[in-house]
């Protein structure tokens, strides 16, 4: 094998030129999918958590049937206290469950006593939903952003309708609402804070202390419309959500992760099929590059594979002698593409990529999986060796005399 390996050398290095472009291809090609993957795989992780660390979490709990009304907010689906506490210990039995917030949803109106108009409230207990959606205290624009901006009667007002309605913070508003049993009832709320929208200049979802919402709702005992759940890595939410079907099946209770809940997850979709396109697109490049070098490299050199061969060596040698040699060029392409790609992304990472979602600016800065690089590197590999294998047979098939008569 190692004379093998000193020949198949000695025969890349008689066609330089042809050899150093063959290897150039195909690390420009490892190294456009990987800059590509990591550019595209950070994208996706910053929507992610943007989506699920700042009002949806990474999985949500609701009575059967909330979520097919839940444009509705219908409060007479709304998981009762009993329920709730069967939740919340099926939680606390789940270690991979890091924060839990319980949230009562309703429709209602916001007036500053001159203009009303419609708007979604969220009643929440303050600690739980900043430890369960982290990045909410970055949305509170103005005035303390911290959980102290929800205390009882106060209210964090989303920036759409502030604009629209010329509020400030410390203006005095009252939120109107109508309860389970079809009467009105209503709450005068001193703003303590802008909230701009996690997904956009759009957002109507304004935030509220849940024990004014129960005081606006009349409830005569707390229900809960959804429990928001973060889990600690999101490579764990399918795990966990499955756990707490198996164990909150039997009390009429739906568990969707955040990819049931957010159109996002089309887009993230959409991003991986993408990436396996441009996986699609290195091989081509790998195969042509790697067949087309082999098949001339055979016609080239067809009467010294005759002579080889009228000395008696075998033709699965000779099968091996061409294989090592498609291996070799794959290798060195994969080594110098992985080499590239990575201080491509080590200097985008440092640099970090500006990118703007609605009226929010981000740095993107773009990362790549260990096993990102590794399926990269193996897959132009193994394609450089199935590439060989048809001119490497071919070769080894040729009769000695046919070959050496060639001219």
């Amino acid at each position: 094998m190692r004379n093998l390996g000193k020949i198949a050398l000695r025969n890349l290095r008689r066609y330089t030129r042809r050899s150093l472009l063959t290897i150039s291809l195909i690390a420009f090609g490892v190294m456009f999918v990987l800059i590509f993957v990591a550019v595209t795989g950070s994208f996706k992780h910053l929507i992610t958590t943007q989506i699920t660390d700042s009002y949806l979490g990474s999985l949500q709990i609701h009575r059967r049937g909330y979520v097919a009304s839940i444009e509705t907010l219908p409060v007479n689906l709304n998981l009762t206290a009993t329920e709730v506490t069967t939740v919340e210990a099926a939680l606390v039995a789940i270690p991979e469950v890091e924060a839990s917030s319980q949230r009562i949803k309703f429709g209602g109106l916001f007036s500053n006593f001159v203009e009303t108009t419609n708007i979604r409230i969220n009643g929440v207990e303050p600690a739980a939903e900043f430890a369960t959606c982290p990045q909410m205290a970055a949305r509170i624009v103005q005035r303390d952003n911290s959980a102290r901006a929800l205390q009882p009667g106060t209210i964090l007002v989303p920036a759409l309708l502030a604009r629209g309605f010329g509020t400030k913070v410390g203006d005095t508003v009252v939120v109107v609402a109508t309860n389970k049993d079809g009467s009105v009832n209503g709450k005068t709320l001193v703003v303590s804070g802008i909230l701009e929208s996690a997904t956009g200049p759009g957002g109507r979802d304004g935030y509220i202390h849940i024990d004014d919402a129960v005081e606006i709702l009349r409830m005569p005992a707390k229900e809960v419309s959804e429990i928001a759940v973060r889990v600690r890595s999101l490579a764990q939410v399918d795990r966990v959500a499955e756990r707490l079907r198996e164990k909150l099946g039997p009390v009429g209770a739906e568990v969707h992760t955040w990819e049931q809940l957010s159109p996002f997850a089309n887009i993230a979709k959409m991003i991986d099929v993408m990436t396996f396109f441009i996986r699609l697109m290195l091989i081509a490049v790998v195969l042509i590059s790697i067949l087309n070098v082999m098949i001339m490299a055979v016609y080239e050199r067809v009467r010294e594979i005759g002579t080889i061969a009228a000395i008696g060596t075998l033709p699965r040698k000779i099968l091996s002698l061409f294989l090592v040699e498609g291996l070799f060029l794959g290798m060195a392409g994969a080594a110098v593409g992985v080499l590239a790609g990575l201080g491509m992304i080590f200097v985008l990472h440092l640099v970090k990529l500006p990118v703007t979602m609605g009226q929010a600016n981000y740095l993107l800065a773009p990362t790549v999986e260990p096993l990102e690089v590794l399926i990269a590197a193996l897959m132009v590999v193994v394609i450089s060796i199935l590439a060989s294998v048809q001119p490497a047979y071919k070769a080894s098939r040729m009769e000695p005399i046919e070959a050496l008569r060639h001219v």
